[in-house]
């Protein structure tokens, strides 16, 4: 690897994981576009960098995931009951999108529904909407299906699933710091269930990079992921000393900028 190429990864692992932690989000969102601008520009063909990406970004959820809710852990931030009754649901969803869905969706679809869904995730950040003062997180069915829903999307889209996950849990009137710190640690089973499908899907792929496992990037992998794992801590921190609200609403923005571009890879 390059000097300029492992500086662009620990850029991009640096910000991902500071967000991570700072927002429950597993930095998919972001690293997702940018990992498949970085594949492209290394001759790896479109459809194949989309996927590529996803897989990696994905991968490296199983890294900051353990780094953030460590932090939210000690602060009392993460509701151990809500990770037990949502993973079984998530785990499967998971396994079902990497192993299944995803090797027979083209890339360039998987783009097009990466897009959708960041611009519909950006515009729920942005409407904030409050949840009825009754509601209440539902029974085992209703965690099961819920978590089932969570990893499958997780696992087509490359994030950590709390995009869904922290919507979820405050429609259902879980406090927003517990929503995040319990989304940081429903990040590592989404992670081991879609990667060991991203790895099984992907085994006879050709024509990614050197390093390549399946859809994984390893060589990317490493590099993204030491540096997201330092930064996650300081980003759940500081998510209980400061506004997260305001940088919310920047963050949407953003978001919608970087749908934009993953819409235009779909066309």
């Amino acid at each position: 690897m390059s000097p300029s190429l492992i500086a662009e990864l620990l850029l991009l692992g640096t910000i991902t994981g500071f967000l991570a932690g700072l927002l429950g989000v597993g930095g998919g969102m972001m690293q997702v576009p940018f990992m498949t601008i970085i594949l492209t520009m290394r001759g790896v063909p479109n459809a194949l960098a989309v996927k590529m990406a996803i897989a990696t970004s994905m991968a490296t959820i199983l890294f900051t995931s353990m780094s953030s809710v460590r932090a939210h852990h000690g602060r009392g931030a993460v509701r151990w009951d809500l990770v037990r009754t949502l993973a079984p649901g998530i785990v499967a969803g998971g396994l079902i999108a990497g192993a299944g869905i995803f090797a027979i969706v083209k890339g360039t679809a998987l783009a097009l529904f990466f897009a959708l869904f960041v611009g519909f995730s950006a515009t729920q950040m942005l409407l904030d909407r409050k949840p009825a003062a009754s509601r209440q997180m539902p029974g085992t069915a209703g965690s099961l299906g819920a978590g089932g829903a969570i990893g499958l999307i997780s696992g087509l889209v490359g994030a950590g699933g709390a995009f869904i996950s922290v919507p979820f849990m405050t429609w259902c009137n879980v406090p927003i710091r517990n929503a995040v710190g319990t989304s940081a640690a429903l990040g590592f089973p989404i992670a081991l269930a879609n990667t060991v499908g991203y790895v099984f899907s992907g085994w006879d792929v050709q024509g990614g990079p050197v390093g390549s496992l399946g859809y994984l990037w390893l060589p990317g992998l490493a590099v993204v992921a030491s540096a997201s794992v330092l930064t996650a801590p300081f980003g759940a921190r500081t998510a209980h000393t400061m506004d997260v609200a305001k940088l919310k609403r920047f963050f949407a923005f953003m978001l919608y900028g970087l749908a934009a571009y993953m819409l235009s890879r779909a066309f």
